[in-house]
């Protein structure tokens, strides 16, 4: 058996046919040859925290932030290996070479990385002109400042790319297409695809305007409220369509290799996002500051798998989660499931052996709303006007491009008898306002007011329901939540949960 894990960043469930979105031929193509799954969600947000659930299975936003693979963490490319299946990573993604992205890549057999992607920093920013090439971008976007999280890195590689060639996107289907090739006859392994499109900043590659023209191009919206005028929207809509049109066509090459090579038969195709993207609805732009609103949490999942794996099945109405896929992508090759992890495999759920393997979820982002689900019902719970402390449980103090900070270790201490460190003593470090890379003050919340839904009537999202009961049963379900998950005693006090399990 083999299995290929295509992986898009920021994918919008609604862009895609098979939810209801315009027509993509390849993303169709695969959904015919498929399994739909209807009640997809995320887990941890955003980009490395969702890669956290992936690789592990167990949620990551409950414990700490950004930040890499832990000692302590059981990776489905080393289970793999010691079943002897190899694994191969193919990605633009280059936060996984960042200091919040240790370890996850090391876990692969092999790996390949495309440079060139948002602040990817491969080409240098002290060469003469960037300046002036910055002068083509709306002036929303331009950044002159040497600070790492700064655009300088993104203009240097804009440049550079536009001049050269060499789009990231299509190098990473030409990858996966030569791996496919090259090991055609080769049974056992497992290829991750995992591209950064259609992330923003919206660059086309080689469909990008020679000239800025009539209008300064504005690829890269900054996350909070939408206060944009309608044709900036739209040219930002535009291009995003842009890029998942031509996420489309390079998907389209890789299932033709798999055609050609007649692989389809023992060969297990998943594709998803890690979160999606808001882009004017709700009035909101982004992720991290609005409310976990299904256009950023409900996200596609599709399965292709063989006859022998799994008989078809056009779609699956069972509630998922990203925690899913490690335990699925062991499964597909028949290796043990691990008895402490969160997610479950898909492939009862394909071969209808169940109806479900979750009656409700939990996902949010480190510091956050708590958000729950049961696929009709939505609640979104932030934090108590009296919260008390927030830690991070960490063997590994980095954020996404730092060491953790001299503060951030005042009132630091071990704790070795935590279920989901699997008794390796790590880290309790309280969290600073202060601390130069805390991401909750880098983006602080929006509308953070609790919310209950119903999607059966309101599918949109768009009134919140005033039901006390009905409330305080999502409230005792994400209490039970917190429990399978091993949350910190701390989250529930945060959150108003504890207590409300006593005498259950």
């Amino acid at each position: 058996m083999r299995c290929i894990f295509i992986l898009f960043d920021s994918l919008n469930r609604a862009a895609l046919p098979a939810y209801g979105g315009t027509m993509l031929p390849n993303f169709a193509r695969l959904a015919a040859r498929g399994t739909v799954f209807e009640n997809h969600y995320v887990g941890s947000m955003p980009c490395m925290p969702a890669r956290r659930d992936m690789m592990t299975g167990k949620l990551n936003f409950l414990h700490r932030g950004w930040g890499p693979l832990e000692p302590f963490d059981l990776s489905f490319p080393d289970l793999l290996r010691d079943s002897g299946i190899y694994s191969h990573l193919i990605t633009d993604h280059y936060h996984y070479f960042e200091d919040g992205g240790f370890g996850y890549h090391g876990r692969y057999d092999s790996w390949d990385f495309i440079r060139g992607q948002e602040k990817d920093k491969w080409r240098p920013t002290i060469a003469p002109g960037l300046d002036d090439w910055q002068q083509r971008f709306d002036p929303s976007q331009r950044d002159h400042t040497t600070d790492p999280n700064g655009k300088a890195a993104y203009y240097a590689s804009h440049r550079h790319l536009s001049e050269t060639g060499g789009f990231p996107l299509t190098r990473c289907f030409d990858a996966a297409i030569d791996f496919v090739g090259a090991h055609a006859e080769t049974d056992n392994w497992f290829l991750q695809l995992e591209c950064f499109d259609p992330h923003e900043p919206f660059f086309l590659g080689d469909e990008e305007p020679a000239e800025a023209g009539e209008a300064a191009i504005f690829d890269w919206p900054a996350y909070g409220r939408n206060t944009l005028e309608p044709d900036r929207l739209d040219q930002l809509r535009s291009r995003y369509r842009t890029l998942v049109e031509r996420c489309d066509r390079e998907l389209g090459r890789l299932l033709d290799e798999l055609d050609e090579r007649g692989l389809w038969d023992d060969t297990v195709v998943i594709l998803t996002t890690d979160h999606g993207l808001m882009l004017g609805e709700k009035e909101f732009l982004g992720k991290n500051r609005p409310p976990f609103y299904n256009e950023v949490a409900h996200i596609p999942l599709i399965v292709a798998a063989p006859e022998s794996v799994a008989p078809a099945m056009p779609r699956v109405p069972a509630l998922t989660q990203t925690i899913d896929l490690m335990p699925t992508f062991l499964d597909v090759f028949g290796c043990p499931a691990q008895p402490d992890i969160a997610g479950r495999s898909l492939l009862p759920l394909l071969r209808a052996e169940v109806k479900s393997i979750h009656d409700g979820i939990l996902y949010g982002q480190f510091g956050a709303a708590l958000n729950y689900t049961d696929g009709i019902t939505t609640c979104f719970r932030y934090p108590r006007a009296d919260a008390g402390d927030l830690n991070q449980y960490t063997l590994m103090p980095t954020h996404m491009r730092s060491h953790f900070e001299r503060l951030e270790f005042e009132g630091a201490e071990t704790v070795a008898d935590m279920p989901y460190s699997r008794g390796f003593p790590v880290w309790r470090l309280p969290m600073k306002a202060d601390a130069r890379a805390n991401m909750i003050g880098r983006y602080p919340l929006l509308d953070a007011s609790d919310a209950l839904f119903d999607l059966s009537s309101d599918p949109g999202q768009t009134n919140p329901l005033n039901d006390a009961a009905r409330s305080e049963a999502c409230y005792r379900r994400m209490a039970e939540l917190l429990e399978q998950h091993e949350a910190p005693a701390e989250i529930f006090a945060r959150f108003g949960l504890d207590g409300i399990l006593d005498g259950a």
